[in-house]
């Protein structure tokens, strides 16, 4: 095993010439800036969870290649291709059967990933199709970008700029294809068929920004985890003065059951302050995901690996709620003359609802920018259990290249 990862690595290394490439974030309708684009990524993950016997030791490869066009000013498509990968099968893919050893939804996979079609103007824009999807900080909807199989939606999506400071976006989720990829045993983790209307209103304000948001989540093919999701998001950050910032993040959001669901209304709430000196980030926050009658609070389409800890374990939330009180810290750096970047967060996990503690997690990640388009990950997460799950450490070293 260890010859194979040493073989791949070298492969990547060796193999790929060094390109300039930039990478946008955080704008689901952005038009694509290359005609075609290629990412690979080799990702060893180890995970020793108290509740297996044996530890995990998943070896994968994930390529993803698109092309864009654009027919005019106005109309742009893409056509998107992901492939994974596995070397070995000491892990659980969710796929290969392997049910000894922990999961790691990366499993074999070879698949259209996104296929759309885009009109924008200054005031307006329409996509329609498979796409990739984030709404805000990911929180509701996301790409699950972590995942070697990223998550998308055959959606179609309204933009509209009444003004220069506010927005307004309208979309309608008609499936979503999960990270776990359409070889996955159980067919309810490969995709769910929804009826989701959704509606996010951004402004512009003196000193921050404000989003209104509305989710009606009806899931077809789990009729219980429908849910309508109605919320206000404040982001706010000043200057103060000698290289320092100060910003703060509030959100609170509550939950209904919908459609043929059943239960109790629950409650959401973010309160995030953070503080900047220079390439140096400080957050701390505290995080709730309430408990109601016989349900939590549930956001099964965000990108959930980037929230209450890298170690998975509150994908979904507890029937007693989870708060999640939290630090963190992130700097970047040159390593060796390479752009580098830390990142360290710790997490005390409790119930909502009663006394009950569920563990702590300490999070660690080191990226280094080996050269232009290629970099290197290292990750750790460790959970600690003060009653919910086991004790779980999970380890990642990863190589990306991109074009």
């Amino acid at each position: 095993m260890l010859r194979r990862r040493l073989i791949v690595l070298a492969l990547l290394l060796g193999g790929l010439a060094p390109v300039s490439t930039v990478q946008s974030a955080g704008n689901t309708a952005a038009a694509p800036a290359k005609p075609w684009t290629l990412n690979l990524r080799y990702r060893h993950e180890s995970v020793d969870d108290d509740a297996f016997a044996r530890s995990a030791q998943a070896d994968t490869l994930r390529v993803r290649a698109a092309l864009n066009h654009r027919f005019s000013p106005q109309w742009t498509a893409q056509v998107e291709a992901e492939g994974v990968v596995e070397l070995g099968d000491r892990f659980n893919s969710g796929a290969n059967g392997q049910t000894a050893y922990p999961l790691v939804p990366d499993a074999r996979a070879l698949e259209l990933n996104q296929a759309w079609l885009d009109w924008a103007s200054d005031e307006a824009g329409f996509r329609i199709g498979r796409q990739m999807l984030v709404l805000d900080n990911a929180r509701f909807v996301g790409n699950v970008a972590w995942r070697q199989n990223m998550q998308t939606f055959d959606a179609a999506q309204w933009r509209w700029k009444p003004t220069k400071a506010m927005e307004v976006q309208a979309l309608y989720l008609d499936r979503v294809h999960r990270v776990n990829g359409d070889e996955a045993r159980d067919p309810l983790v490969r995709e769910r068929r929804l009826h989701a209307p959704l509606l996010r209103v951004s402004h512009t304000l003196p000193g921050g920004s404000l989003v209104g948001y509305g989710y009606w989540l009806e899931d077809r093919d789990v009729a219980t985890a429908s849910t309508r999701t109605l919320g206000l998001r404040w982001s706010a950050g000043r200057s103060l003065g000698d290289n320092w910032k100060g910003g703060l993040v509030l959100e609170r959001a509550q939950q209904v059951p919908w459609s043929k669901a059943t239960g109790g209304s629950t409650a959401y709430m973010l309160i995030e302050p953070r503080l900047e000196y220079g390439p140096l980030l400080l957050k701390a926050g505290w995080e709730r995901l309430g408990a109601g009658r016989a349900r939590a609070f549930q956001t099964p389409l965000a990108t959930l690996h980037a929230f209450n800890g890298w170690a998975d374990k509150f994908l979904v939330t507890p029937v007693r709620g989870l708060r999640d009180t939290y630090l963190s810290a992130q700097r970047g750096f040159e390593l060796g003359g390479r752009k580098s970047k830390f990142e360290l967060a710790y997490h005390d996990f409790r119930a909502d609802r009663g006394a009950a503690d569920y563990g702590r997690e300490l999070d660690a990640s080191l990226g280094v920018n080996l050269m232009p388009g290629l970099d290197l990950l290292a990750k750790v997460a460790d959970y600690r259990s003060d009653g919910f799950a086991r004790d779980t450490r999970k380890l990642w070293m990863q190589l990306e290249w991109s074009r």
